[in-house]
């Protein structure tokens, strides 16, 4: 398993190749985190839909959803565009607020990511595993959406 602090330096990598849109750079890394961190089956973004009280799916990386659209308030990434702070569940099942994307989703991740001190977005990772994030996930987290912050 690759370490977080590894793959600190290949989101830099990613974030900086500003020969590639930024819509594929975004992909780049919802990939990479999927590829490289054995309990993130589902990584994505969603953004703020223009001036709409919802989220709307940006690039992500697994199984295809139908939650492209997510009311503010609604679900786990609903709430964060509400809170604007992380929200770590560590059992899905025990979320009364929680949106299925599929059976096999244990717990869920979502980081809001800030562009000068607005929350326009997240970061959201659904895993197979029971209760697999730590604190150390949330930082690295954290620190993806302060780089991705600066392509934005």
């Amino acid at each position: 398993m690759t370490s977080f602090e590894t793959l600190k330096s290949e989101i830099d990598s990613l974030i900086e190749s500003t020969d590639i849109p930024v819509n594929d750079r975004l992909l780049n890394i919802c990939q990479l985190l999927r590829e490289e961190i054995p309990y993130y089956d589902w990584v994505g973004f969603y953004f703020r839909n223009g001036d709409k009280e919802e989220l709307k799916l940006g690039p992500y990386a697994g199984e295809p959803t139908d939650h492209t659209i997510i009311p503010f308030g609604k679900g786990i990434c609903g709430q964060v565009a509400l809170s604007n702070e992380n929200f770590v569940v560590p059992d899905v099942a025990a979320q009364d607020n929680y949106i299925a994307c599929s059976i096999t989703v244990k717990a869920e991740i979502v980081v809001p990511l800030f562009v000068n001190g607005e929350n326009i977005g997240q970061i959201d990772i659904d895993s197979n595993t029971p209760d697999p994030f730590t604190e150390e996930d949330e930082r690295f987290l954290e620190f993806v959406n302060k780089k991705v912050a600066q392509i934005l």
